[in-house]
C-alpha cells in the first residue's frame, strides 16, 4: 500500500468511519464502494494526485458521506452525488450534525446530466460509472477525473483522466484497489455487532473449532437466510435458494472434484455452460481461485447460499453418486427389480449407506423448510415425500425413490426409532432424535401398514431448551396480558383448548417459559410426549407401559411442593378429577382440551363427570384457538377483499375504512406469499355471571350467550383485528372459522354488534 502524505492522514483521523455505519437508514445501502474501510480509503489517497487547500472536489457513489467527509478535510469545497435520495437525505442531516458545512450534497445519477455552480478541479469516482463522458461538463479545463475500471474482475484498478479540451484523455492506471470487505467488517458496518461482541465470539468460535459467523448467528438469534442475504448484498454476491438451483445440477461436473478440496474450499460447483461455471458457497468470505487455476479456460460465478442450503446441496449430489452405486449393486444388467406387494413377506433389503443419506437428506430438507411433519408414502409404484409447512403440504419432487428404496428407508426410520423391522402388518410408534450442530430435534414416529406398503409420519419437535413468549405468539396485548395475569393467581384452572394442530402444547409452552424465566415459581408438567425441553422446569412423561398415567402424576405431584402443574391433556374423567383436585389444594394447574371453542369445554367437562359446582369454583379461563397462516413481511401488499368472505363477514355491508393485506410472493416465502403462522384466540374468563351459569348447567347455546355477555372475546374479533393489521390474509377467515360464526352472532332475531 502506497503511503499517503501528513495532510491525508490527518483528515483520515479526524473522521470516524463510525459515525457513517452504525445507522438504521444504511442497512441495505452500504456497500464497501460507498464506504470503503480505513484501510481501502488510505489506499485510494496514496494512489490519487494530492488534493490541494483551494480546490473543488466531486466525489460520485457517495453514499452515506464517508469519503466525501474525508475529502472536506483536504479540499476547500466538495460536492457529494448520491443517485438514493433516503442514502443522500441521511447524508445531508449527518454532514449537519458533524459540522462539515464545506459538503453540498447532490441526487442525481452520474450517468446523466446535471447542473453544477461551479466546474471542479477533481472528480473521483468510487462506484462504476460507464457513462464517463457525462462527467465532462463537471471539469475545468485541464481537470481530473478519476475513476473505477475492469467490471468483471474482483478488485478493480484506478484510472486518471483529464480534460483536454471538449474531451477526456486517459493518462495512466494509479493502481488497483480491494473494496470488499469480510463477513466481521459487514456485520459491524450493519450494526449487527460491535468489536467486543465480535471478540468473544472469535474467541468462542476458535475454542469450538467452528466458523465465527456460526456463532454469531446463534448467539444472537440471527435468522440465517435474512443474514446471508444481506451479506450477499454488502459483497455484491448473488443470494439463492437451493431449491431455485436443483433443476441446475450437473452431477456429473460435482464428481469431477475431490470431495475433500471442495469441502475445504466450502465450494460446490452446480453447473457449466458455454465455458461459464456457477459455484455456490455458504462462506462469504470463500476464495474461488483455486478453482480458477484448475479450470483455466472458464468464467467461474459464485453464489451464496445459507449453510442449510450448502448441506442440503451437498447431500442430494452425494445422493446421486451413491445412488447409481446402489442400483447397480442391487441389479443385474437388463433384470427389472422385482417388487412383492405381500405385507406378510419377510424383507431381503439389507440397509445400504446410501438408504441412510436418503433418509438423512429428507431429514435436513425438512429442517431447511422448517416442517412440521414429515410424510412418506407409496402409491403403486410411485413413492412420495410431503412436507407439512406452515400447516400445508407439498411435495419434495428431488426425491424419485422406488417402492425397493422406500421398504429400505422405512427400516432405517425403525432401526434409528428402535422399532422392529420385521412386524410389517401393524402399526408402530417411537421416537428418535435427529442433531444438526447445534440444533436437536426429537422426532415422533408413527409407522403405518397399507394397501401398497408401509407409510411412516415424523412429527419434528424443535429442543431449543426454550419455548416462544407470549408476546411471540401473536396474542393481541390485552389477551397477552391477561394470560400472563392467569400465571400469578394462587390457584385454579386455565384450560386450551382446539382441534389436533391448533397450537395448544405451544400457547402452554409460553405460559411456562414465561414462569421460567421469572423463576419465583415451581412448575411440574407430565407430558405424553415432551413436547419441547425448557431449562428449569421439571417436566415429566407419562409411561403407560408400566402404569404410570397423567392422573398417577398428578396424585403425586401435590406432594413435591410445585406452584405450577402442566397436564398435557385431560383424556379422561380421573384426570380430569384430578386436575381439579389439585387446583383446590393451592395449585394453578395448566392442560388441554379436544374440543372446538371456549364455551364447548364447558361441555366436556360435564361429560367427564366433573361436577358443575367444581368447574364453577376452579375455573380461571380458557383459551380457544385456531393457527392462521402469517402474511410474509417481505411481500406483503395491500390486497382487494374477496367480496363473497365480504357478504359472510358483514351482512349489513362492510365498515367504509376496511382494509386487508395479503403477500404478493416472494423468495423468502419461497413464492407462497405467508411464512409461518399465528394464533387465532377465543378467550373466556371466568367471572362471577359465568360461574353461576356454569353452576346451573344451561343449554350450550343459553351458556354461550352468558359469555358474550360477560365480554367473551371471540374468534371472529381476534381473526378481523388480525386481518386489519395485516397479519394474516382475508381468505383464512373461511379455513378457521366455521359459516355459522363468520357472522356476528345472532341472538332471538337480533345480531350481536360486531
Amino acid at each position: 500500500m502506497k503511503r499517503i502524505d501528513q495532510r491525508a492522514r490527518q483528515a483520515l483521523n479526524a473522521i470516524s468511519r463510525h459515525d457513517f455505519v452504525a445507522s438504521a437508514d444504511l442497512k441495505d445501502s452500504i456497500s464497501g464502494h460507498s464506504i470503503p474501510r480505513e484501510e481501502t480509503l488510505a489506499h485510494i489517497l496514496g494512489l490519487i494526485p494530492e488534493v490541494a487547500p483551494g480546490q473543488l472536489v466531486m466525489h460520485v457513489g457517495g453514499g452515506s458521506g464517508y469519503v466525501a467527509a474525508v475529502l472536506s478535510r483536504l479540499a476547500r469545497r466538495v460536492i457529494c452525488v448520491e443517485r438514493d435520495p433516503v442514502v443522500a437525505e441521511a447524508a445531508r442531516e449527518r454532514f449537519f450534525r458533524l459540522g462539515l458545512h464545506n459538503i453540498d450534497v447532490i441526487i442525481a445519477d452520474a450517468r446523466n446530466p446535471f447542473e453544477l455552480d461551479e466546474p471542479c478541479d477533481m472528480v473521483l469516482c468510487t462506484s462504476f460509472v460507464d457513462n464517463q463522458e457525462a462527467l465532462l461538463p463537471h471539469l475545468r479545463p485541464d481537470g481530473q477525473l478519476i475513476c473505477l475500471e475492469g467490471h468483471a474482475g474482483p478488485v478493480p484498478s484506478l484510472a486518471l483522466y483529464r480534460r483536454h479540451g471538449e474531451g477526456l484523455v486517459r493518462e495512466r492506471t494509479l493502481g488497483w484497489v480491494d473494496f470488499n470487505r469480510n463477513s466481521e467488517q459487514i456485520l459491524i458496518d450493519l450494526g449487527v455487532v460491535d468489536d467486543k461482541t465480535l471478540a468473544a465470539a472469535r474467541a468462542e468460535a476458535i475454542a469450538g473449532n467452528c466458523r465465527v459467523l456460526d456463532v454469531l448467528r446463534k448467539k444472537l438469534n440471527l435468522e440465517e437466510a435474512d443474514l446471508f442475504r444481506s451479506i450477499a448484498r454488502q459483497r455484491g454476491m448473488k443470494f439463492v435458494e437451493v431449491d431455485d438451483l436443483m433443476e441446475q445440477l450437473d452431477f456429473s461436473l460435482y464428481s469431477r472434484f475431490s470431495r475433500t478440496f471442495l469441502d475445504l474450499s466450502r465450494l460446490i460447483p452446480v453447473s457449466l455452460l458455454n465455458q461459464h461455471m456457477v459455484v455456490v458457497t455458504d462462506d462469504p468470505d470463500a476464495r474461488t481461485d483455486q478453482l480458477e487455476r484448475m479450470s483455466p479456460t472458464q468464467d467461474i460465478e459464485c453464489l451464496l447460499v445459507t449453510p442449510t442450503d450448502f448441506r442440503r446441496l451437498w447431500s442430494v449430489l452425494e445422493l446421486a453418486v451413491k445412488g447409481n452405486r446402489f442400483v447397480a449393486d442391487n441389479t443385474s444388467p437388463g433384470e427389472p427389480v422385482r417388487q412383492s406387494n405381500d405385507l406378510l413377506a419377510k424383507s431381503e433389503d439389507h440397509i445400504s449407506p446410501y438408504l441412510v443419506s436418503v433418509y438423512e437428506a429428507i431429514l435436513l430438507d425438512a429442517v431447511s423448510e422448517k416442517a412440521s411433519d414429515i410424510h412418506i408414502e407409496q402409491y403403486g409404484e410411485r413413492v412420495r415425500v410431503r412436507l407439512r409447512v406452515d400447516g400445508d403440504l407439498h411435495d419434495l419432487p428431488q426425491y424419485q425413490l422406488t417402492p425397493r428404496e422406500l421398504k429400505g428407508v422405512i427400516n432405517v426410520i425403525k432401526l434409528r426409532a428402535e422399532l422392529n423391522i420385521a412386524e410389517r402388518r401393524l402399526p408402530q410408534g417411537g421416537r428418535s432424535r435427529l442433531r444438526l450442530g447445534e440444533s436437536s430435534y426429537d422426532l415422533r414416529i408413527q409407522t403405518q401398514p397399507s394397501l401398497h406398503g408401509e407409510h411412516a409420519v415424523i412429527r419434528m419437535l424443535p429442543q431449543t431448551g426454550r419455548a416462544m413468549t407470549i408476546s411471540e405468539l401473536g396474542m393481541s396485548p390485552a389477551i397477552g396480558a391477561c394470560y400472563t395475569r392467569l400465571l400469578d393467581n394462587p390457584a385454579g384452572l386455565v384450560l386450551v383448548v382446539g382441534p389436533t394442530g391448533s397450537g395448544k402444547s405451544t400457547t402452554l409452552y409460553a405460559g411456562l417459559q414465561t414462569l421460567a424465566d421469572d423463576g419465583r415459581r415451581k412448575v411440574i408438567t407430565v407430558e405424553d410426549p415432551i413436547e419441547y425441553s425448557i431449562d428449569n422446569i421439571q417436566q415429566t412423561r407419562v409411561r403407560g407401559e408400566i402404569g404410570f398415567s397423567f392422573a398417577d402424576a398428578m396424585r403425586s405431584f401435590v406432594r413435591q411442593d410445585p406452584d405450577v402443574i402442566l397436564v398435557g391433556e385431560i383424556r379422561d374423567g380421573e384426570t380430569a378429577l384430578e386436575a381439579i383436585r389439585a387446583s383446590q389444594t393451592g395449585h394453578v394447574v395448566l392442560s388441554t382440551l379436544h374440543c372446538n371453542d371456549a364455551v364447548d369445554s364447558l361441555q366436556r367437562l360435564y361429560d367427564l363427570g366433573v361436577h358443575p359446582n367444581s368447574i364453577a369454583g376452579e375455573l380461571l379461563a380458557v383459551i380457544a384457538q385456531r393457527l392462521a397462516k402469517r402474511i410474509c413481511k417481505h411481500c406483503k401488499q395491500p390486497a382487494e377483499p374477496d367480496p363473497a368472505i365480504l357478504r359472510e363477514l358483514f351482512p349489513d355491508g362492510p365498515p367504509a375504512n376496511f382494509q386487508c393485506f395479503e403477500g404478493a410472493g416472494c423468495q423468502a416465502c419461497n413464492g407462497r406469499g405467508t411464512h409461518g403462522r399465528v394464533a387465532i384466540i377465543e378467550y373466556m374468563e371466568v367471572d362471577a355471571d359465568i360461574r353461576n351459569a356454569i353452576s346451573s348447567q344451561p343449554p350450550v347455546g343459553e351458556l354461550r350467550w352468558r359469555a358474550l355477555d360477560a365480554g367473551l372475546v371471540t374468534m371472529r374479533d381476534s381473526a378481523l383485528d388480525h386481518v386489519i393489521e395485516g397479519l394474516i390474509p382475508l381468505s383464512e377467515l373461511p379455513r378457521i372459522l366455521p359459516r355459522e360464526r363468520m357472522a356476528p352472532e345472532v341472538r332471538g332475531g337480533r345480531r350481536r354488534a360486531s
